[in-house]
Parts: C-alpha cells; structure tokens; sequence
C-alpha cells in the first residue's frame, strides 16, 4: 500500500537547541498511528513542523507524493492535512450546528454568507447532521457549547476537522481535561472515523492508545526510539525508561 503521508528526515533548532531530529514516519490510508513520549519530547512540536505552523530546519513533508514542505498551513489543510489542538478553540456562545456549518461554508468559500441562511441548503444541513450524528452531538447540536460538558467540546473540535474533509487527521491529545466519566465518549467517537482516513494521535491517556492504535511510534528527545506493535511497547526497554515507567511495568507483569 502507497503512503498517503510522508515525513523525511524531518528535523527543527532553535538555536543551538534541536527540537526534532531526523524524523522519518509514514502513514497510508486508514492507519491508526498513535505518538507517545515524555513531556518535552516534541511532539506538539513535530505536529506544528508537519502542519505549516513552523519551518523545519530540514527534511520534507509529503501528502499524496506531493511536496508540501513549502506550503503554509491553510495550503496544506485545503490539500488535506488537517490537526486539532490541545486546548479548544470554540465560542462559547455558539451551537455546536454552527460551528460545524460555519467550517463547511468556509470550505466550500461560502463563509461571507449570513449564518442563517444556511437552513436553506438541504446539502450543508444533511453534511452538518451527519458529522454531528457520527460525533455523537446531534442531541446538542443547538445548545451553546458553554453549556455542554468538556467532552463533548472536544468531539466538537473533531467534527469541525472532519467538516474540512481531511485526508490525514493529527489529533494533539483530544482527551486533555476531559472527566475519565467522558472518555468513553472520545473513544466511541474514534471508532467511528472514516476508515480511508489516517489517523496521528497524540495522547497521554495509555489506556486509549493502546485501545485505539494499530501502530505506536515513541518520541524522546526529538528523535523517535520505538516504532511497532502496541503489543511490542510496553515491553521495549527504551520506552520503559523514557516515558511508560511503572505502567508499562505493571502491563508487563499483567
């Protein structure tokens, strides 16, 4: 199977100080990729260098066969590659209905008309429905999203990614601050992605990584130390010591 993404001796300094060095990952269509490390290890690092948020310092960045090292971010989600964040950025004062619906206008260059006129249009209505069904928010889709709980703020978050229709998705940790009531909920949404999408996560919740993931790539330092198995990582005497300490021990043993 062709790789749909592709980074090549991905590398980034600030300084004297080397953030990423010579990272090497593929993805091809539907893969469920999971990046795990310390804190400080570059990750949210490698996601901003694989986005367009920052230049690296070397290496290239491929979707598709197709250089995109030297496109901006906006270049690059038209094209396909698309992220979520941390922390959410959502307006608390609108729906979750229009904020999925704001995102397909905008893809489709409609953004400039008025937000409620979009009823009119059985194609973006039925879209809109649709996303917010397979994120599990139809029941919410008209409350403001300062009302709903923390969780279901962050499946919003994916539901406006998928509105974009990305190619690849990099979800930077999409369980931070949610309640462990809610996981669930992350987890449940995860399982129903698009399954031609592939898929880069990054999480620190152990027990969702390896329930999601079909491939777990560890970075320490900038530089990746493990690529294989979930099965294969708890056992891997590098990433015990840099990152899963007394968890991957207790897996272990289990």
């Amino acid at each position: 199977m062709s790789d749909l993404f592709r980074v090549e001796g991905l590398s980034k300094s600030f300084g004297g100080l080397a953030v990423s060095r010579n990272i090497d990952l593929a993805m091809a269509a539907g893969d469920r990729l999971a990046l795990i490390g310390p804190n400080g290890a570059g990750k949210t690092t490698f996601v901003n260098l694989v986005t367009g948020q920052i230049r690296p310092s070397a290496g290239r960045v491929l979707l598709n066969g197709e250089d995109v090292t030297g496109l901006g971010a906006v270049r690059r989600v038209r094209r396909g590659l698309v992220r979520t964040f941390q922390v959410t950025r959502l307006f608390s004062d609108m729906t979750p209905e229009e904020h999925v619906t704001l995102t397909v206008l905008q893809r489709e260059g409609k953004a400039s008309r008025i937000l409620g006129r979009f009823r009119g249009s059985a194609e973006v209505a039925g879209e809109v429905e649709t996303l917010l069904r397979t994120l599990g928010l139809l029941d919410v889709a008209r409350r403001k999203v300062g009302e709903i709980a923390y969780g279901q703020q962050r499946l919003l978050e994916i539901a406006i990614a998928l509105a974009l229709k990305p190619k690849v998705l990099l979800l930077d940790e999409p369980a931070a601050g949610v309640p462990s009531s809610e996981t669930p909920r992350i987890e449940q949404a995860l399982e129903h992605l698009p399954s031609s999408l592939a898929v880069l996560m990054i999480e620190h919740d152990m027990d969702l990584v390896f329930r999601f993931a079909r491939r777990v790539v560890v970075l320490a330092a900038g530089e990746i130390i493990f690529e294989g198995l979930p099965s294969q990582v708890a056992a891997n005497e590098k990433v015990r010591e840099a990152y899963l300490g007394n968890y991957a021990h207790a897996r272990r043993v289990a």
